[in-house]
């Protein structure tokens, strides 16, 4: 009996990598800054070498000929392009109506930017990897969502805005994708005949390792948040109503995309790596996309509030379900 309680009990507990995101929104509130630019040890110095090692180990781990076999599955990487830059745009835009000509609809626009944005890259992967899913396919959309990104997020944003935007910087940013990221994973798969089977033995350091990069990217978003005083150029009742609102757009996706895979029989690894990478939006491109299209105003602030608010929920929530995957992989 006492040990079936604390089987329940454990169930519901967050997992240390549940506590460690709460804790790294907290550090960020009460002691943000640390590691900040000019600083001994520069943070985002620190987590750029860090996202490149994490993909280097999963070039390690990745097979060349599965590698070879997952892009040529068109239908998982069509599915995952088209629910990121189609079905999250549509479904915002379908609530346009509903807004226009209020007060509130620039909250909506804020909405219907994080809906263009491209998925996130490192948290894909790492949740994917957790849940024990496509791993090699999830670094393929995860990398080629960003570069699409570049060009279909102010597309979509260009229907409501007012003035033409600037063009992206799209040679540094395909620059900082190669360097960053490409590389490191080609660099793993070139060597993963010879370290692959260290690699995989060493999986579980490895996830910790993807872990603590994870949770330093945490902390230093919301620091910078706190810093720049994000939060405080929205009013707390239009705050409710914008979290109310991804977090119902992230359900809607993401139900909404089990349902699809299942219709569409995926089998398990390419289920998740859908799922996962579909219903994610990136932190760091929508960052970068509201200093393009707003510079420093405040209303680039307004617009990175929701981005904030769905990173934060996504990476709390689907950490619970990457866990739950994994524990059903191997009590079955």
């Amino acid at each position: 009996m006492g040990n079936k309680f604390l089987q329940l009990v454990k169930r519901f507990l967050p997992d240390g990598f549940i506590t460690g995101i709460l804790v790294m929104i907290l550090l960020a509130y009460l002691l943000p800054g640390i590691g900040k630019e000019g600083s001994t040890i520069e943070l985002k110095v620190v987590i750029r070498y860090g996202i490149s090692l994490l993909f280097f180990f999963y070039g390690l781990r990745l097979s060349p000929e599965k590698l070879k076999n997952d892009l040529s599955n068109w239908r998982l990487h069509l599915l995952i392009q088209g629910i990121t830059f189609l079905i999250f745009p549509l479904t915002v835009l379908a609530f346009h109506p509903l807004f226009a000509g209020t007060d509130h609809e620039i909250l909506w626009l804020s909405v219907f930017f994080l809906a263009a944005l491209p998925s996130t890259v490192s948290s894909s992967v790492v949740m994917v990897s957790i849940a024990e899913g496509n791993i090699s396919s999830a670094i393929f959309n995860a990398s080629i969502s960003g570069v699409i990104g570049i060009l279909l997020t102010p597309l979509w944003m260009s229907l409501f805005m007012e003035r033409q935007t600037e063009a992206f910087a799209f040679g540094q940013v395909l620059h900082d994708l190669v360097i960053q990221i490409l590389i490191p994973v080609f660099v793993g798969l070139i060597l993963h005949r010879w370290w692959g089977k260290w690699a995989n033995r060493n999986k579980a350091y490895l996830s910790l390792f993807d872990k603590s990069v994870i949770l330093m990217v945490v902390y230093r978003s919301f620091s910078d948040s706190f810093l720049n005083g994000i939060f405080n150029s929205i009013a707390l009742h239009e705050l409710l109503l914008l979290g109310g609102s991804v977090i119902g757009l992230f359900f809607f996706i993401f139900e909404g995309t089990k349902y699809l895979t299942k219709r569409l029989h995926f089998n398990r690894e390419d289920r998740i790596t859908v799922l996962f990478a579909g219903s994610k939006k990136s932190l760091v491109h929508g960052s970068v996309m509201v200093m393009v299209l707003f510079g420093d105003t405040t209303i680039g602030s307004l617009f990175l509030v929701p981005v904030m608010i769905y990173h934060a929920f996504q990476l709390f929530y689907i950490s619970i379900i990457a866990r739950r995957y994994a524990r059903e992989l191997h009590q079955g």
